[in-house]
């Protein structure tokens, strides 16, 4: 954790090798979400000419052309009983189980998430889950030896327009460049600014 930093500049001619990448793409589908839902997709991009494309739309932040991978965070708009059964049949495939012995918890998604009072927000319950995703990834890359830089500077609808998602049922809401930092970005040298371990850790007795 110490030796992560939001990269500012990538060495843009190394690439993350095959087997490292597939490591962290498990890291991002075995991520953890509420309920087990995993309200999300993850658009990988490598090909340049669709980086360029994004470029304007990041406000011109370069890490989006010269990192190896550019990862864009797609959240669910909406939780439908559809989701929720797609959810339960993999459930039951996975774990050889049948349908019927989910159906309380079904019960209990279905009546915080479709018709209770969260679905009203429910937009902003699905990106909270992104976050999750986002920060194993920073994480998973660290201790990996990948250099990443997550971004919230971009434009999210027209992110969905380049990426033909508008129509999808899912939206753009973050991204995250990964590579290797370039010998001189100075931003790796510099002191990592954190308040103080007993202003912001409290241990309750």
């Amino acid at each position: 954790m110490k030796w992560r930093y939001a990269v500012k500049k990538f060495e843009e001619q190394k690439k993350i090798p095959p087997p490292l990448w597939n490591a962290l793409e498990e890291c991002l589908v075995l991520t953890p979400s509420s309920y087990g839902l995993q309200p999300w997709k993850f658009l990988v991009i490598t090909e340049p000419t669709l980086k360029e494309k994004l470029l304007p739309l990041s406000w011109n932040q370069k890490q989006v052309v010269d990192c190896s991978h550019y990862v864009v965070f797609l959240a669910k708009t909406d939780i439908t009983e559809t989701d929720i059964d797609r959810f339960i049949a993999r459930t039951c495939e996975v774990r050889h189980t049948a349908v019927e012995s989910l159906a309380g918890y079904k019960k209990m998604m279905m009546t915080d998430l479709v018709s209770g009072p969260r679905h009203a927000t429910i937009t902003h319950w699905a990106t909270n889950q992104i976050y999750l995703a986002l920060g194993n990834l920073l994480t998973s890359a660290a201790v990996l030896g990948v250099d990443a830089c997550p971004m919230e500077g971009l434009e999210p609808e027209k992110y969905d327009k380049v990426l033909n998602v508008q129509d999808s049922g899912y939206a753009t809401r973050v991204a995250c460049a990964l590579g290797y930092r370039a010998e001189n970005d100075k931003h790796a040298r510099s002191a990592k600014v954190r308040f103080k371990k007993e202003d912001v850790l409290v241990l309750l007795k």
